[in-house]
């Protein structure tokens, strides 16, 4: 059985808790950015210093204990990211509560299970629909009390309600919690069934935010770097970040629309950036069809394909060639600056997680100056457990653990993993809970391998390998991920359990599909037309026959549907962090499925 351990770089007091990471902010770098906010759509960001951050979040927090809140106690968040998710997260914080994120984008049904299982006492949300969301669930939610609104001015009543306690009350309450108390209850996002509530400590947070910082700090997030936050806070992936840059001495801001996105970054300017490989393919299949609608398709693929044989090259002992650092340097001039300044112009160091990247796409980001660190974590280890690092980087791998972690190949391929950053229970949960533990290892569900530097390379989900009717097993995500970067397509399911061959669902993006139909001469059509068009059918087959490449003849693609409808957050059947619920598309599409063995799919 493989195992690889990096041990602790910095050891924490067990008294400490996410108050004193603040409190060690101001103290060291009270009148400097520690964040910057943003009124709305041209309006300026405007610095906000760690010590006026901490004022308002005793302001807020005071708020929350003249509405009740005790120590211990849960508060609901239900928003897009903003400044103020942030704000009311330390708040709670303070107050001595449990801060239980809602994804803006939950149905009522869901939010009555989180606001039950976890009982909620009070409830901050964006908008007046998401209340309205909320009220449906109220008559299970016996305990729930305000549900204040941040598009009316919750954040100011809080402030007016709490002028009455007094400082030490804060102060008391920010002491309280150590290592081993509850900070917050995420409740994953679930491809299949019930979601649970993950219960992390101030510790998992704290001891990894600590350790990560005093890994990758000095040259990923050194004080006075930036980073943009976009992903939903209610992840753990962003949550993780939001620690992280006040223990960092880093600057935060918040995007919270991401058709206002590209904007942000150029204002904002990050120097790194944290985000899901769906978001960099985003970045790179735009940038290919921009180039196209000008006629410049071929100046583009000849300088993507010279960034990924430089990255490349990086990596050999004798490093790139004159010539083809010559030629990488015109191909930036000609292509990959203009990539960069759509970054925002200074971003040297990206995190990626949540899904794989791919070789192609780590070494072009590489080759533009943007390194790309992929790593590997789940809500149940506070984010990361394993990453790439600036001085030790494999592409196409997760990494090794960071200080603290350990992480075990079981002999089935199953990754364990355990530290100081792996979640205590399932709230409310007992039974998931054992089931999820082998003695002190998590049991993650992903498979992969672990090489003799100790970096670990994700080949699947346990519970979503397909064995064919012939016995063969085969890892979906492989296939998926590889079809998934053609500019053509937005989502895979790969199908085929018990079936003589392997097959797979397509959606088509709907976004990419205008500039790609243009730049090939055919006319304007929805998706649906799309799907049957020859041209676009013979794209597809070609995509599908590069992404076979990687596999042997029995696990590749043999044929496939293109459906008329894509996956999304809003249809529910993407989770709120892009993954696909297998099971519910397998559900609702088995007739798609079916059909491409009987011969009357759209193949």
């Amino acid at each position: 059985m493989d195992e690889f351990r990096t041990p602790l770089l910095v050891e924490v007091d067990p008294s400490e808790n996410l108050n004193t990471l603040l409190a060690a902010r101001v103290a060291s770098q009270g009148d400097g950015t520690m964040l910057e906010r943003k009124g709305g759509l041209g309006a300026v960001w405007t610095p906000v210093s760690a010590r006026e951050f901490d004022r308002e979040v005793v302001a807020v927090a005071k708020g929350l204990v003249a509405k009740g809140i005790e120590p211990g106690q849960s508060v609901g968040i239900m928003s897009r990211t903003r400044y103020e998710w942030t704000l009311l997260d330390f708040a709670i914080w303070s107050a001595g509560g449990v801060t239980v994120p809602i994804y803006e984008t939950s149905s009522g049904e869901q939010v009555e299970w989180i606001v039950t299982d976890a009982d909620v006492r009070l409830l901050v949300v964006e908008s007046s629909a998401h209340a309205a969301v909320v009220d449906d669930a109220r008559p299970s939610a016996p305990n729930l009390g305000e549900v204040l609104v941040l598009d009316h001015d919750a954040i100011g009543h809080l402030v007016d309600a709490g002028r009455g306690v007094p400082d030490e009350e804060i102060a008391r309450r920010r002491a309280l919690a150590t290592l081993d108390d509850l900070a917050t209850i995420i409740y994953t996002s679930g491809t299949t069934g019930r979601p649970k509530g993950v219960e992390l400590t101030h510790g998992n947070f704290v001891v990894l935010t600590r350790n990560a910082v005093a890994k990758l700090g000095k040259e990923v997030c050194p004080p006075g770097s930036r980073t943009l936050l976009f992903m939903p806070l209610a992840h753990v992936f962003a949550r993780f970040i939001e620690v992280l840059v006040v223990a960092a001495g880093a600057t935060l801001g918040h995007s919270p629309d991401t058709k206002t996105l590209v904007a942000d970054l150029g204002e904002f300017r990050p120097t790194f950036i944290l985000s899901v490989p769906r978001v960099f393919e985003k970045v790179y299949n735009s940038s290919e069809q921009k180039a196209a609608a000008g006629g410049k398709r071929a100046i583009f693929q000849r300088a993507a394909k010279t960034a990924i044989v430089y990255s490349r090259a990086l990596d050999e002992p004798k490093g790139p060639s004159p010539w083809l650092r010559l030629q990488h340097k015109v191909a930036d001039v000609l292509v990959l600056s203009k990539i960069r300044a759509a970054l925002g112009g200074q971003a040297q160091w990206a995190i990626s997680g949540g899904a794989p990247l791919g070789e192609r796409l780590g070494h072009f980001y590489r080759g533009v100056g943007l390194n790309v660190l992929e790593g590997y974590g789940l809500t149940e280890t506070t984010a990361p457990t394993t990453v790439n690092l600036p001085d030790a980087t494999k592409i196409g791998s997760v990494g090794p653990p960071l200080p603290g972690a350990a992480v075990r190949v079981a002999d089935d391929g199953e990754i364990l993993m355990t530290g100081p950053h792996v979640f205590r229970r399932y709230h409310n949960n007992d039974e998931a809970t054992a089931e999820a533990f082998d003695g002190e290892w998590f049991r993650s569900g992903d498979l992969g391998s672990l090489d003799a530097d100790g970096f670990v390379r994700i080949t699947g989900r346990k519970k979503e390998i397909i064995v064919t009717a012939a016995g063969k097993n085969v890892a979906p995500a492989v296939l998926e991920d590889r079809l998934r970067g053609h500019p053509l397509v937005s989502q895979v399911v790969v199908v085929g359990d018990q079936k003589p061959f392997i097959g797979a669902l397509i959606t088509l993006d709907a976004e990419a599909l205008p500039g790609w139909l243009s730049t090939h001469d055919l006319p304007a059509m929805d998706v649906a037309a799309a799907g049957r068009h020859p041209q676009v059918r013979a794209a597809l087959d070609r995509a599908v026959e590069r992404t076979n490449q990687a596999v042997s003849r029995a696990e590749s693609i043999r044929k496939y549907a293109v459906l008329d409808t894509d996956f999304t957050i809003e249809n529910d059947y993407l989770t709120p962090s892009m993954k696909v619920k297998r099971s519910l598309v397998l559900k609702d599409f088995a007739g798609d499925v079916e059909a491409l063995y009987t011969g009357n799919g759209n193949d």
